[in-house]
This record gives structure tokens, sequence and C-alpha cells, in this order.
């Protein structure tokens, strides 16, 4: 399983969670975002895979900054097109699209349909007004309406109580899960302690 941490910031901290076992780390480049980590990471990680959170980014500005801050994974939380994700895969990135799910609503099918054939993962989280992470959890039980091929990671205000619950959920083409604010001090500050016990669940 893949277990990606988000939201990361600060290097002591991005140190610190480096040494834990996660496979990705995910920095926020929305400038919106409390978690936003301006142009040029403090740090950059070289055991984890570099995850660059993007929102409706200028495509110019965004394979700068990849480019600037050596990123593996560009994952595009906004309204980006098909051909844009199919664009940065052929710069040689690994491309994450984030659907917002809600139970309220069947699962967006026709939507995420779209992306089968330009992104190598999904990412799925709760769905709210607002770009970005929502840190709340949704029904994970609407994504045995999910039939696509492509692979995803379970978001969604994951916490440390979550373990057992993350254990129990199956589903052919889920790989991983991405943590945040489930685990944080205060933002882009992660809990290391609670981290590195949640990790060592999975490991």
């Amino acid at each position: 399983m893949i277990i990606k941490v988000c939201g990361m910031r600060e290097e002591a901290n991005v140190r610190e969670v480096e040494q834990l076992g996660a496979d990705w780390m995910g920095f926020i480049f929305y400038p919106k975002s409390p978690r936003y980590v301006g142009k040029t990471l403090a740090y950059l990680p070289e055991s984890v895979k570099k995850v660059g959170i993007f929102v409706n980014e200028d495509t110019d500005r965004l394979l700068t900054l990849a480019e600037k801050n050596r990123l593996d994974i560009l994952q595009l939380h906004g309204d980006e097109s098909p051909e844009l994700c199919k664009a940065l895969q052929e710069k040689d990135f690994l491309v994450i699209k984030a659907f917002g799910i809600t139970t309220e609503k069947p699962f967006p099918s026709e939507l995420t349909e779209r992306y089968e054939d330009c992104c190598d993962y999904f990412l799925f989280d709760t769905r709210t007004d607002l770009y970005g992470g929502s840190g709340r959890k949704f029904g994970w039980e609407i994504l045995s309406d999910y039939q696509g091929e492509t692979p995803f990671l379970l978001s969604g205000g994951i916490s440390p109580e979550d373990v057992e619950e993350v254990k129990r959920f199956s589903h052919p083409k889920c790989v991983g899960i991405d943590l945040n604010s489930g685990f944080e001090i205060s933002p882009a500050v992660k809990n290391i302690q609670l981290l590195q016990r949640f990790i060592s669940a999975f490991r």
C-alpha cells in the first residue's frame, strides 16, 4: 500500500517524516492553502516520491515549479482537462487527478471515465465547495461504484483512529492512502508519533 503524507512544508518536519517509511510526500503549490510551500521547497527529500499539488495552475508555471523542485508526481485538484493531464504525462511526470466525492450524489463515473487514459492515479477526497483537500471523511462504500481501470488513493480526513477501518476497506483498484490534517499539530506540521504508529500498522 502506498502511504502518502501530504501538506508538508517545514524542513525539520519533512526530514522527520522522511524517516518514517512513507512512500510519497505531498507539497501544496496552491497559494490559497494554509499549507502553501511557496515557490521553492526548503528541503528536497530523496527517499520518497515528491508530489506537487496544484489547482488550475498556469501550465508553464506548473512545469517551472515541477522542474525547479524536482517533483516526481503532479496532483491536480482543480478543473484541469484530460488534455492537460496527458500533456504532463508526456513530460515524463506521473499524474494524479483528484475528484471530490459525496454520498449525497451518485459516484461521478462519467467524469472519471474522461480521465482514464491520461492519469496514472486518481485520488478520491470529500467533495467541498472549495478547491483542495477537505479534511473530512465521506462514505467510502460509494467507491464500490467505481468500475474504472485507473488505480486510486483514498483520501479525506483519515485520522490516527482509522487504522482498522482503512484495513477493512477493500477495492481492487485502491492502492494507497493520503494522510494530512488528521495528523497535524498545526497546518503543515505533522505529529511524528501519531504518524509513526499509523504507518507501522501497515508495514
